[in-house]
């Protein structure tokens, strides 16, 4: 077997309007804890990637306080719906859907998110 003279890494990309938004590198995100990203129009996402290698990517702002630090949050499941809880009063936001599973009145953004093969020459 021969090995190509390339290597291949991932990218996390956000679904943006019409296009695709690089963000980070795949290996930026660990199991379990968030990452919060600049967006182009200067807004923030909260990017996490739960143990089965499953991404997601919510607003940032919480909008109970109005602070970014949903990225911050303590991820885990409720009904089989994965969430992040805000560090600040504790609402829980659905990683799939934006959703606030606390209030159903309230609702943060959800991007399509997707890791991307980047191959770089070696």
């Amino acid at each position: 077997m021969t090995l190509a003279p390339e290597t291949t890494d991932l990218s996390v990309q956000l679904r943006l309007a019409d296009d695709w938004f690089t963000v980070c590198d795949l290996n930026r995100l660990l199991p379990g804890r968030g990452v919060a990203a600049l967006l182009p129009d200067g807004t923030q996402a909260a990017l996490f990637r739960d143990r089965t290698g499953t991404l997601y990517a919510i607003d940032n702002r919480d909008p109970f306080t109005g602070a970014a630090v949903l990225s911050r949050g303590l991820t885990g499941t409720h009904g089989g719906r994965p969430f992040v809880a805000s560090p600040l009063l504790k609402q829980r936001f659905d990683l799939a859907t934006g959703q606030c599973l606390d209030d159903e009145s309230v609702r943060v953004t959800a991007y399509e998110v997707r890791a991307r093969a980047v191959t770089a020459a070696v």
